[in-house]
This record gives C-alpha cells, sequence and structure tokens, in this order.
C-alpha cells in the first residue's frame, strides 16, 4: 500500500511534529522519533504511522510493530510499548489531517494526461468562453461557448464543460465528466464520470404516448461539495435541483430534477433520490436506498442503507426499512417476523 508509485513519498517527519498539527498529546519522550511512511494497523512496520478507531480492532493494535499510533484517551494504555501514541479527540479525523499534509496530491483527482499546469494544446476551448488565470484543462476537454471557470480549477482529460456553465476556483473536474446548465460554487470535486445538468426523467404520461416535457431549470452546486465518480445530477423541471454546502456523496448515486440537498448531508453509493425531494441539512442516507419523489427528510435525519423513503421523516430521527419507518419500530417489527418463522418452522410435538 504504501510503495510510493502513485503517490510521492514525502520527507520524513518527527512524531513531535504530527502531533503539532492535530493537536494531539505525547507522553514524556517519544516525539523525537521519525515516520517516513503510514500503514494499515494489522501490516505496518518499523518507521510507520497507523491510526486506531475500532475496538473490533484491539487485537490488531496489541500487536502492531509500527512506531507511532493516533487513538483516543480511552485506548491509549492498549498501545505497545514499543508503540509512541499520539493521543486525539478524533484518531480518524486527525489521520485524515496528516495524510492531507503528507499527500496533498490525494486530495483531488491526479492528473489523467500529464499536464501540470496551463491549457493542454489538445483541449477545444470555445473563444468566448472565459477562463482565469491558473486553469489547468487536459487534452481532449471541451469548453462550450460563453462558460467561465475560476483560477485554480483543473478540467482533466476528455471533460465536456457545457455552454453558459460557470464553474468556481480551486475545483476539480474529473475525466469524462460532462457538466451543462450547471453553476458550481468554489473548491468543489466532480470525479471522473461525473454527469450534471442533463435533462430530468419528465413525461407527461398517457394512452396516445409519454410526451417530453422540456426541463428548463438548472443545477447549483454549492461551495465545498464533493461528487463521486458515475453519479448523475439530473438539472431542475421548473425550478433548480440544488446541492448544498459541504455534502458530500459517493460513487452511483441518481439525483432526479428539482431536488434539493441541504448542506453538509452524507449520500452513500447506490443511493436514488426521485424529484422534488427535498433533504434538510446534515441528512444522512445508507446505500443503496430509495427515497420517494416530493417527500421531506428533516434536519439530522439519518436512513439505514436498503432502504425506501415513502414518507416525510420528521428532523433528527433514524428510520429505515421498506418502507422507512422509526428504527425502533423497524428493529421490533423484524424481531417479531423472525420469531414467527422460527415458529412455523418447528415441527409439532406428538
Amino acid at each position: 500500500m504504501t510503495d510510493p508509485v502513485f503517490f510521492d513519498a514525502f520527507a520524513p517527519v518527527t512524531i513531535a511534529d504530527l502531533a503539532a498539527w492535530v493537536e494531539g498529546d505525547l507522553p514524556a519522550g517519544g516525539g523525537e522519533r521519525v515516520i517516513d511512511s503510514v500503514g494499515p494497523l494489522e501490516d505496518a512496520v518499523s518507521g510507520q504511522l497507523v491510526f486506531f478507531d475500532n475496538t473490533k480492532y484491539l487485537p490488531m493494535l496489541a500487536e502492531t510493530v509500527a512506531t507511532a499510533c493516533l487513538v483516543s484517551q480511552r485506548h491509549a494504555a492498549k498501545v505497545p510499548e514499543s508503540v509512541t501514541p499520539i493521543v486525539v479527540r478524533e484518531p480518524y479525523r486527525a489521520w485524515g489531517i496528516i495524510l492531507g499534509r503528507l499527500y496533498p496530491a490525494a486530495l483531488s483527482p491526479m492528473t489523467m494526461d500529464g499536464t501540470l499546469g496551463g491549457i493542454s494544446p489538445a483541449a477545444r476551448i470555445d473563444p468566448s468562453a472565459r477562463l482565469e488565470d491558473g486553469v489547468v484543462v487536459e487534452g481532449g476537454a471541451v469548453i462550450g461557448p460563453e462558460a467561465e471557470i475560476g483560477r485554480g480549477t483543473r478540467i482533466q482529460a476528455n471533460a465536456v464543460i457545457g455552454a453558459r456553465v460557470r464553474i468556481g476556483r480551486d475545483c476539480a473536474i474529473g475525466a469524462n465528466a460532462v457538466v451543462q446548465s450547471t453553476l458550481i460554487g468554489n473548491r468543489v470535486i466532480l470525479h471522473p464520470g461525473v454527469c450534471v445538468g442533463q435533462d430530468g426523467f419528465g413525461f407527461a404520461m398517457g394512452a396516445q404516448g409519454h410526451l417530453k416535457v422540456p426541463q428548463i431549470g438548472r443545477v447549483i452546486i454549492q461551495d465545498d461539495v464533493e461528487i463521486g465518480a458515475n453519479t448523475t445530477v439530473d438539472r431542475g423541471a421548473n425550478r433548480d435541483t440544488v446541492i448544498g454546502e459541504g455534502t458530500k456523496i459517493d460513487n452511483q448515486v441518481q439525483i432526479g430534477h428539482n431536488v434539493v440537498i441541504g448542506r453538509h448531508c452524507v449520500i452513500v453509493s447506490q443511493v436514488g433520490i426521485s424529484g422534488s425531494a427535498t433533504l434538510q441539512d446534515y441528512v444522512a442516507i445508507g446505500g443503496q436506498t430509495g427515497v420517494r419523489g416530493h417527500v421531506t427528510i428533516g434536519m439530522g435525519a439519518q436512513i439505514a442503507a436498503v432502504s425506501v423513503v415513502e414518507a416525510d421523516v420528521p428532523p433528527g430521527e433514524r428510520y429505515g426499512g421498506v418502507p422507512a419507518k422509526p428504527v425502533k419500530v423497524w428493529f421490533r417489527e423484524v424481531k417479531t417476523l423472525a420469531k414467527l418463522a422460527e415458529r412455523g418452522l418447528k415441527k409439532p410435538t406428538d
């Protein structure tokens, strides 16, 4: 894992420096020891940094031979004597901060064609498009008429930016992504294969056939949004599809027309959100869940994986199941059904 084939190796750094980056506490001594790579808890070797954040892996922690370990105060005493603990409140978050410092290139999609700066001669840019200084455009990319792209944004190989699209600063648009009818804020990441702003699925259905209804809205993507590979976001029908600030969306998610997603939501892979649904701020949805159109999921609500949301979910609630309901009710139903099934399988005694 740590063989630096795809990411450049970093210069060795002391444990004291690592602790300072994350405001971690160190035992007396040990801060002068040096870290030259990172690794997984179970396979780490001397010189590596690891983290521990799940009690399931306590046996691995007891056997690790890493040089340093990010760990909470609760588990610091379980770290082997040969390993220097860096005590932090949230080990996984601290791990992310440190890796961001050690491997900054891994924070956004990497260059596909080797273009490190400027505009590749193999890109096609309409003369009316406006690009600020510092925009990178890789080979095969197409930028349409009157598009505007902000400083520090990278457009990767074969990405297509449609007419009049606006993209802010320090964004990354992945290879083969297609963006149309969209306004994008700053520091947004679209991974390879993302499609944003295509027609919503709008038809007036009837015996005479299914009449296509023009979709004339937009997609609005606010600052610091990240959208995973091969996810699709339809443009609005008669109003905008909106993805709020700081929201993180996994791979292969479908977001229908007129959907409004609030700030700092988390949507895991293979979720489907039907048209005109609303997710308020800080909603989390587990993988392979379906959300019916025109429903509202309240602020801070959590939806378990492989569920179907057919009605509004109150703020702060935890729902799951098909159809989704409060988890306590769902668990009770599952347990009751299991008991009934078990009772039905038992043969009557003579």
